[in-house]
């Protein structure tokens, strides 16, 4: 059974990392004692084993033991062998692109899609849907594919924000930006609003947190999402 926290953001504005999310998390992995962390996506360019120390130092708070995958010779053993994973946000490009490269992608899937926990958070939520098409970073390396876990039947937006109506810019808005994702791809977008995360057990998919989530579909209008509505049905 499927067991999945898809986050949009790691840290909360005045908030410390995954401080709004440790209640959650506690109970996401109460029985892990060992976290595997995916630093692939390197945030501001940190390095794989400052980018794990930063995720030990808060699963501490609530006892869980973190290491990183790049301690490991064979990384497709360490995935099949965790108790759980968590795959942090950063460039979903460079992420991406180690994944193909360490050929773990498909391991990723399989582990969860069987049971194993897993938590995602902005580019590690990016790729839990079908494809990283609706990422907002650059493309500063080149992965093989755009497909990605495909966790969920939907594509999604980590860090959603709406038009600033106070502002001069006048470069195109995040709807903007999926409504050109639609004009090439058929699947639904959801844009996750920052504090807002996807709760999935099993076959079911809902919405969690204070606030409401962007759902843009092809040739449609976009419509707001309700906290804890299911998404189970969503294509």
């Amino acid at each position: 059974m499927k067991k999945i926290i898809i986050a949009s953001t790691s840290t909360l504005h005045n908030g410390g990392y995954l401080d709004y999310l440790l209640p959650t998390l506690k109970l996401h992995f109460e029985e892990v004692k060992n976290l595997l962390f995916v630093p692939y996506a390197r945030p501001s360019g940190l390095s794989h084993s400052e980018y794990t120390e930063k995720v030990s130092e808060t699963f501490a708070k609530i006892n869980i033991n973190v290491k990183g995958i790049h301690e490991f010779k064979n990384p497709i053993e360490a995935i099949e062998n965790a108790e759980a994973i968590f795959v942090g946000g950063g460039n979903t490009f460079v992420l991406v692109n180690e994944l193909y490269k360490n050929n773990i992608l498909d391991s990723i899937e399989k582990v969860v899609k069987n049971g194993t926990p897993y938590l995602g958070t902005s580019a590690g939520s990016n790729i839990c849907g079908l494809t990283m098409g609706t990422t907002n970073d650059m493309p500063v390396t080149y992965p093989p594919s755009f497909r990605t876990l495909g966790l969920v039947s939907f594509n999604i937006n980590p860090h959603y924000l709406d038009p600033d109506t106070n502002s001069t810019h006048m470069g195109e808005t995040r709807e903007t930006r999926i409504k050109e994702f639609h004009f090439y791809n058929p699947q639904s977008v959801l844009g996750l609003r920052e504090g807002s995360w996807l709760e999935v057990n099993g076959d079911s998919i809902k919405l969690k947190g204070s606030l409401t989530a962007r759902l843009f579909k092809p040739n449609e209008k976009p419509i707001e999402i309700e906290t804890e509505t299911e998404l189970s049905n969503l294509k």
